[in-house]
């Protein structure tokens, strides 16, 4: 049996503990997942599996992280519509309005994306496309240790889904300072960062974009396609709980980003541009 909570992105779901002495009922919340798909201009252009909320900032963040648009005011509308088909099953979409020319630029790589959870490149037509190259950061600043340090122990105060099913991931945004200014949760940790994106850009167009200097955070490991994401941003580093992927590395080098993992209390290994990374 499953029924909603009162916190988009969980439900409860009936299910049973056993032990060496028994079993007993638990009722029991758990991650959310369901297949999202973003129609542009009344085209279909992508399905992830995602947890459904902050579902807007995800339609803003991966537009502009994927490279569909350039800029917040290149998308005219968004709505999310909830749908169920013939068994019950939920889906939702999210139809966006975008520019003319974003959407005749979108066509000529048109793509049918089949996401799992968390993939951050499934449907890509080509190793070109995957693998494209990762601008560099503009003026990136030196990020102090104990602002990572800092940034990352106040995230799980942040993460009230997780606290409630323990299944979902985290990415922030912090200030040089160490201060978290925006956190996004989702059963994919891309989504999850996609969603941080489409918050920050909401608030640069309420007049309220973070200062320069800031970096971002996460509660996974780093992968290629998180650096990438990171560098739409224009993040001056991504600080990973869990390790990096080699192409990770590469790609943090590339762009200029500080690539730091392994944060735990009093400590942290940086991969790439260590000489940014202040005491």
């Amino acid at each position: 049996m499953t029924a909603a909570t009162s916190n988009p992105g969980s439900i409860h779901r009936l299910a049973r503990r056993l032990t060496a002495t028994g079993s007993e009922a638990l009722d029991e919340i758990v991650a959310e997942e369901v297949a999202v798909a973003l129609v542009y201009n009344g085209i279909s252009h992508a399905v992830m599996m995602a947890t459904p909320c902050d579902l807007e900032d995800f339609a803003r963040g991966f537009s502009f992280t994927e490279r569909i648009i350039e800029k917040a005011s290149e998308i005219f509308d968004i709505d999310v519509e909830d749908m169920r088909d013939g068994a019950g099953a939920r889906g939702i979409e999210v139809r966006l309005e975008i520019a003319a020319q974003r959407m005749a630029g979108l066509q000529e790589r048109r793509r049918s994306l089949a996401g799992r959870t968390g993939c951050g490149l499934c449907g890509v037509d080509s190793l070109e496309a995957a693998l494209r190259p990762v601008p560099a950061v503009l003026a990136p600043a030196t990020v102090r240790r104990q602002a990572i340090e800092q940034a990352m122990a106040d995230l799980p105060g942040e993460q009230r889904l997780n606290r409630l099913n323990g299944a979902t991931h985290a990415a922030g945004w912090a200030s040089a300072t160490g201060k978290l200014i925006a956190v996004r949760e989702d059963v994919g940790r891309h989504n999850a960062l996609d969603k941080l994106a489409g918050a920050l850009m909401a608030r640069a167009s309420a007049g309220a974009a973070p200062e320069p200097g800031g970096f971002v955070v996460v509660t996974s490991r780093c992968s290629y396609e998180m650096v990438q994401k990171a560098a739409a941003l224009g993040a001056s580093a991504i600080a990973a709980v869990s390790a990096p992927t080699s192409l990770a590395i590469e790609t943090a080098e590339q762009a200029g980003i500080a690539l730091v993992a392994f944060v735990r209390e009093g400590r942290l290994t940086a991969y790439v541009h260590a000489d940014r990374i202040g005491a």
